[in-house]
């Protein structure tokens, strides 16, 4: 009851909720709490018809008014009906839970809300059956004497060893009376739906008087406890589950629909969920048949095919090994011949004609020794079928571990590994399961500053997707310089993909060099663009728009224009004591100093006194007199220009500035030289000082202004 009120209350009044309104984000609210939060935002100078939008107090969603204002707002009828049904339950119903939960069977309130709660959103069966939710407790009784039904339903004689399997098959189904204090139970005779217990004849007899509320009670053959007690929600307490939500794949009553935490998710029905869970199991199951049966006609047919060739080899050695005895045949009829001619000789006695013929043997003798060098076997009969050793312990290894297959483990990126330039990042990852991976899909975007990814990753919109990825590695290219990016890695294979955890990367600063063409002609660049030095001997340029001009303004600016991300370049600046450094807009004046004017803003040392300097205004600042290397950090994003003392990692100053035009970087000089570096990695020590700035720069918003540091009519170089 309690449970069932909270969720009926207005998050504003606290109290049921009255008139309730339905808001565009699902949540409902009272019209007077509405209109009310529409005169908390009423001016004395604004009527309350000019509030065209306010915030929902549940989740912050704005809601957009029309021209009726909460009157174009639809009304949650079936909510108030709700409402209107539990305050006839409450009144009706006494206070004590114990009382509360005898009287249920009488007053079904909680069954017929859910009732009408699942009519009202098309939920699935289920729910709120004769005598409701709370008629199956009833009966005081039976949560006082009733036993565990898993101790007594299978309670079997241990003496009927010798009974037949149909006998034992009854008896193991035997349901036993859930009311008896006797040990074993006496079986049960009926089961009581409304109860939802099972009792034999005797506790029958004692518990369901023929007379009323018991004669309303509905009375069945006996059946297991599982097949009557529905699942109970686990939020709503006794509401019975009656649909599924698909979101969460989590069982859910209708109050979780309506009100609860599943109000905005995806359900179906229980019927509909067990019909297609039964459907996929049956598919599943053909499936893996199906498969099966492919493995076995796999392995027939490489098993023919090996016979074959073991045959196919039998067939040539034994023609082989034919062929030789064939030789070898031969070579013996030519040498019994040989060995005849031989012996006839020896017993020739004319000395004349026994060396004729004894040459004639010795040829053919030796012929016959030379020939018997081929009767060799070319077939080595221990040997034979060596080349066919037959090894399947790595498939039979595979085959063990054959199972279903499942979603890939989530892949790493290793931002060690990472690298960038100002406009590509490689991305680097590892996984744990890279063999049952089939490939791999990156996706990136730029990193907002929003720290909640699981929204930041639904808004699909903003992300770019590279797929089919099968190395693990990817470098993209195209992307904006000094600017931070999020990137995911998906790992896919057939069964599904798994997402690594956001990574953080960040493109290098926009390289640049000095532009000749803006250069004073009173200063000479290197050929690499790179060093400026002041140079007193005139020189012929032709003067053009962008350069600067005017006595005493020796400066150049960068070759780029920055209107996006954030940079960070070091200006090497020798033995100069006269310099300045900075920003400025292209509208900026070439004939005078950088930061006299409202389009620049610069870092400049005059012999031994350091400044900042903006629209003619100066502010000393500390710096060392043994300042080598000035890094500047332009955060066009975050709307900053710092300063910093790049070989002691200190920072010097930092401008706020709302920029409205893309800006260039500017270089004065008016002694020595000095030398740019750019495109460089932001260093940690300045990430840490701008995280430090901007945290700072938070918990000063809404201050009033103090008066401006910069001083005015401040002459130190002049």
């Amino acid at each position: 009851m309690e449970t069932l009120e909270s969720e009926l209350t207005c998050p504003i009044c606290l109290e049921l909720f009255e008139d309730p309104l339905l808001l565009p984000c699902a949540h409902s609210l009272c019209f007077n709490c509405a209109h009310r939060i529409l005169v908390s935002h009423c001016s004395t100078s604004k009527p309350l018809e000019s509030i065209s939008a306010f915030q929902c107090p549940t989740c912050r969603y704005v809601i957009t008014l029309n021209h009726r204002g909460l009157e174009g707002l639809k009304r949650n009828v079936t909510l108030q009906n709700i409402i209107d049904r539990f305050q006839k339950a409450s009144l009706s119903s006494p206070n004590s839970p114990t009382e509360s939960r005898r009287m249920q069977t009488q007053h079904p309130y909680t069954a017929t809300i859910s009732g009408t709660i699942a009519g009202t959103i098309g939920g699935g069966g289920g729910g709120g059956g004769s005598g409701g939710t709370g008629s199956a407790r009833s009966s005081p009784a039976t949560s006082s004497h009733s036993h565990p039904h898993a101790n007594h339903t299978n309670h079997v004689n241990h003496n009927n060893a010798n009974h037949s399997p149909a006998v034992v098959a009854k008896m193991d189904l035997r349901i036993s009376c859930q009311f008896c204090e006797q040990d074993p139970p006496r079986e049960a005779v009926k089961t009581c739906v409304t109860c939802e217990v099972s009792y034999c004849d005797r506790c029958l007899r004692a518990t369901h008087p023929n007379k009323k509320p018991f004669t309303s009670h509905r009375l069945v053959e006996p059946v297991p406890d599982t097949h009557i007690r529905g699942l109970t929600c686990l939020e709503h307490e006794n509401e019975k589950v009656n649909m599924y939500c698909l979101v969460d794949d989590q069982l859910i009553c209708a109050l979780c629909k309506l009100v609860g935490r599943h109000r905005e998710h995806q359900v179906s029905s229980l019927t509909e969920r067990f019909d297609k869970l039964k459907v996929n199991t049956a598919m599943h199951e053909s499936k893996l048949v199906e498969e099966c049966d492919e493995l076995v006609e796999i392995i027939r047919q490489r098993k023919q095919v090996i016979a074959v060739k073991i045959k196919e080899s039998k067939v040539m050695k034994l023609r082989k090994l034919a062929q030789q005895i064939a030789n070898c045949r031969q070579c013996l009829e030519r040498s019994s011949a040989l060995i005849t001619q031989a012996e006839q000789s020896l017993k020739e006695n004319d000395h004349a004609r026994f060396l004729q013929s004894a040459r004639n043997v010795a040829e053919r003798v030796a012929m016959a020794t030379a020939s018997s060098q081929v009767l060799i076997p070319d077939v080595n009969l221990n040997e034979a079928f060596d080349n066919f050793a037959l090894d399947f312990s790595r498939e039979k290894k595979i085959l063990e571990g054959l199972d279903y297959l499942t979603a890939p483990n989530p892949p790493s990126i290793r931002e060690e590994l990472c690298t960038a330039s100002h406009d590509t990042i490689t991305v680097h990852w590892t996984s744990e399961d890279e063999f049952s991976v089939t490939s791999y899909e990156l996706q990136y975007t730029i990193y907002t500053g929003q720290t909640n990814f699981i929204s930041l990753y639904n808004s699909a919109d903003s992300w770019m997707i590279v797929p089919n990825i099968k190395q693990n590695h990817y470098t993209v290219h195209g992307l904006q310089s000094g600017t931070r990016y999020i990137f995911f890695v998906k790992a896919i294979n057939q069964a599904g993909s798994r997402n690594s955890e956001p990574a953080r990367l960040k493109t290098n600063s926009q390289p640049f060099k000095l532009d000749p063409k803006t250069a004073h002609k009173k200063l000479r660049l290197s050929n690499d663009c790179l060093t400026m030095e002041k140079d007193e001997s005139s020189l012929k340029k032709s003067h053009t728009p962008e350069r600067f001009s005017g006595t005493g303004s020796y400066g150049a600016a960068g070759n780029v224009f920055i209107d996006s991300g954030c940079h960070y370049w070091e200006v090497l600046l020798g033995a100069s004591t006269w310099y300045a450094i900075g920003v400025a807009y292209k509208s900026a004046p070439k004939n005078e100093w950088s930061g006299k004017n409202s389009s620049s803003w610069v870092f400049s040392r005059c012999n031994n006194n350091f400044l900042v300097r903006h629209d003619g205004k100066e502010m000393l600042v500390e710096a060392s007199l043994q300042l080598r290397r000035l890094g500047v950090l332009l955060d066009y994003d975050n709307n900053s220009l710092s300063f910093y003392d790049a070989m002691n990692s200190h920072h010097i100053h930092t401008f706020e500035i709302s920029f409205l035009l893309p800006v260039v970087p500017t270089f004065m000089i008016w002694n020595k030289s000095l030398m740019i570096l750019s495109g460089l990695p932001v260093p940690d020590f300045v990430d840490g000082v701008a995280s430090e700035l901007q945290e700072q720069q938070q918990q000063q918003m809404g201050l009033c202004r103090q008066e401006s540091p910069y001083l005015t009519g401040m002459k130190t170089c002049h």
